[in-house]
């Protein structure tokens, strides 16, 4: 008799074969645009990722399904996984040490699914110290365990860290110590179904104008990756959306009168990064480095960039998950979409 597990990675393939394209994964939040575009796009997307649960360190998870999306998935025949979600190194690091909690959050695992027809669960655990990289990979082994004994799967996203190791600069040794170092690539994929690689948000808040996902950044990733997960246990994260950098007031201390620098950036979704172009007459170009599309615009007297995926960034993003053969690609978030990416997807088989 075939293990579960096998079974699961079977399935997987079997999926893989069916469709002879990248399985389309998408994000979900409870956002109206979010919502909408799934009701309106179901046909061509593989498998609907809400986020609808988070788990704490004690391993209490909260969360529930939305009643709307769990009738049109049903009646488009979309398989749903949804997120289970724990953000902050502190509470990740209390959970991964205690096998309590996590018993306790896989029994409701369990629970979820089994009441209201999930495949499985998608693992989404970020903003984690590097020093828990066992602890995570540990995690997900139980957690892997307990769900694919029930016949679920368990995914899991991970931020991409190639090179495996920090670079000189401090900005470099904080991303890898805070964000990037915690994923054991290899370790968790003897263990997941399937690795989510999120290769986006390169260039955020957190830093210079730059594209979401620059396109050697996005490459690099991928092949590190490849490295060490089998093929069909990959996909390639695409996004969605974009940023808006800006100039804002300056930061004053209140106590001494100090003013600071205070250069800010926000998420944007992509229709709302084409209304700003319309209206303050900025003209999209296109980078050919970093197959990335691109504008700035005047306001104020002062220049503001943004940085968005629009059809050409996500259709080259697409091609480079069809020519490495990886499982498929997972996208955030649906809502914030350039309408015309859904000329590029075929409707399911």
């Amino acid at each position: 008799m075939r293990s579960p597990s096998l079974l699961l990675t079977l399935l997987f393939l079997a999926a893989a074969d069916l469709y002879a394209r990248p399985v389309a994964l998408f994000y979900l939040t409870n956002s109206p645009e979010a919502i909408r575009s799934f009701l309106a796009h179901a046909d061509r997307i593989d498998v609907v990722v809400p986020t609808w649960y988070n788990v704490d360190a004690d391993g209490l998870v909260t969360g529930a399904p939305n009643p709307m999306v769990m009738e049109a998935a049903q009646r488009a025949h979309v398989p749903v996984m949804p997120i289970l979600g724990l953000f902050g190194k502190k509470p990740f690091h209390d959970l991964a040490a205690s096998t309590v909690a996590q018993d306790r959050m896989n029994d409701a695992l369990l629970r979820e699914a089994r009441q209201n027809g999930y495949t499985g669960f998608q693992l989404d655990f970020e903003n984690l110290f590097w020093t828990d990289r066992d602890g995570l990979t540990s995690l997900v082994k139980r957690s892997a365990d307990a769900l694919h004994k029930a016949g679920l799967q368990l995914t899991i996203a991970t931020v991409p860290n190639a090179p495996g190791y920090p670079g000189s600069g401090g900005f470099a040794k904080w991303i890898y110590t805070d964000w990037r170092g915690a994923y054991d690539l290899a370790e968790l994929a003897k263990s997941a179904d399937l690795i989510c690689l999120m290769t986006y948000d390169q260039h955020t808040r957190w830093t210079t104008p730059g594209p979401v996902a620059g396109w050697q950044w996005t490459v690099d990733n991928l092949d590190y990756a490849l490295k060490l997960v089998p093929r069909e246990k990959l996909s390639l994260g695409i996004p969605l959306y974009g940023y808006h950098w800006y100039t804002n007031a300056p930061i004053t201390d209140k106590a001494t009168g100090v003013e600071k620098p205070n250069p800010a950036a926000d998420y944007i979704s992509t229709p709302d990064a084409m209304q700003l172009a319309t209206t303050y007459k900025g003209t999209v170009e296109w980078d050919s480095a970093d197959r990335d599309s691109y504008f700035y615009f005047y306001r104020d007297q002062m220049r503001e960039w943004i940085y968005f995926t629009d059809l050409r960034t996500f259709r080259e993003r697409y091609k480079l998950a069809e020519d490495r053969g990886v499982e498929g690609f997972c996208s955030w978030v649906l809502g914030s979409e350039d309408p015309e990416i859904w000329t590029a997807l075929p409707e399911r088989k």
